[in-house]
């Protein structure tokens, strides 16, 4: 089984479910070395005339150094079954151990940058904007003190989604 390409403007499903229930992988890096972490916060939509995903990467979190230093990373989505390799990714850091193979995953290397053959569906994507969350800018006070009582603010990365792969 592989992958084919499909249009995003073709693609049926609900983003609300699709991140914020079912999760993701942001994955950056390549064939020599790359990194993933499971996410739940993102959003999905239309920026400067370009189809687009957000994400939002603590600082501390390994993926984050990956994004930095590459200009594209994957968006991939999964089925109930992977959701015991989704926990790993998300609990894990890639700093100590090699969680790809603790969770079962198989790298797919696509475009300069890398997904897992386990997908159901991959976003590659290329980044175009990058910004740091912080206090100032939130216009709800209770944001800062339930989200970010360490004071490690998310930074926010807005990149254009260059090819859909679905699984055959």
């Amino acid at each position: 089984m592989g992958f084919k390409e499909v249009k995003a403007e073709e693609l049926q499903f609900n983003p609300f479910t699709k991140i914020g229930k079912e999760w993701m992988l942001v994955t950056a890096g390549d064939e020599e070395k790359h990194n993933t972490m499971t996410a739940s916060w993102g959003a999905l939509g239309i920026m400067w005339g370009k189809n687009v995903v957000s994400v939002y990467l603590r600082p501390q979190r390994y993926t984050k150094e990956f994004v930095d230093n590459g200009e594209k990373f994957t968006v991939s989505f999964y089925s109930e079954e992977q959701r015991k390799a989704l926990n790993i990714c998300g609990s894990r850091s890639g700093r100590d151990c090699d969680k790809e193979k603790e969770a079962g995953l198989t790298p797919y290397y696509t475009d300069g940058t890398t997904a897992f053959e386990e997908a159901e569906m991959i976003f590659v994507c290329r980044k175009l904007y990058s910004q740091p969350m912080g206090p100032d800018y939130f216009t709800a006070d209770w944001i800062d003190e339930k989200w970010y009582p360490e004071k490690d603010y998310h930074v926010m990365y807005m990149a254009e989604i260059e090819k859909v792969l679905v699984k055959e």
